[in-house]
């Protein structure tokens, strides 16, 4: 008999999970360069920096689109019905 499916701690963000990979590819490179295996120049975390947050600012853009769709396609129609009564005699008090 399976169990009940595991819920996740937070939601899937593929922005920050782009962000974080190209930080760590420029720790990578220049870990390398520390311990002798390869020489890294210095300007070289510039555009792996930068064009990774650029990337992951395009897919979490695309992301963030694409959850809203779904969530609007997926939602009742039940709010885009008519009011029961457009008398007025619902007025807050």
């Amino acid at each position: 008999m399976p169990g009940p499916e595991p819920r996740l701690r937070h939601r899937f963000l593929p922005g920050r999970l782009i962000a974080g990979l190209c930080a760590l590819a420029t720790a990578a490179l220049y870990a390398g360069d520390a311990a002798g295996a390869w020489h890294t120049p210095w300007f070289t975390a510039l555009p792996v920096v930068f064009g990774g947050l650029f990337v992951a600012g395009v897919v979490g853009s695309l992301h963030y689109g694409v959850r809203r769709r779904r969530a609007r396609s997926s939602a009742s129609s039940e709010n885009t019905d008519a009011p029961a009564s457009t008398s007025g005699s619902q007025a807050m008090r």
